[in-house]
């Protein structure tokens, strides 16, 4: 779902280099996920990070599910 999410996000509006970064964001540690939102100029309006802006007031939302590891998988060995 998440691979879906990414591919058709550019679809629904704002810039791909956004979408990037906030890809990039959701996957990276808390520090570095701050220095990508910050240097792409991203308003974060929500604790999680669901609700976002970019500088020219385009509104970006991200579902729950890109945002944190799934806790109910049974992990391939």
């Amino acid at each position: 779902m998440r691979e879906e999410f990414w591919d058709t996000a550019p679809h629904y509006g704002g810039k791909e280099e956004i979408w990037d970064a906030l890809r990039a964001a959701a996957e990276a540690q808390l520090d570095l996920a701050q220095a990508i939102v910050d240097s792409a100029g991203i308003i974060v309006t929500s604790e999680d990070m669901t609700v976002c802006y970019d500088e020219r007031g385009a509104k970006y939302e991200l579902p729950k599910y890109v945002l944190s590891e799934p806790v109910n998988m049974i992990k391939d060995d």
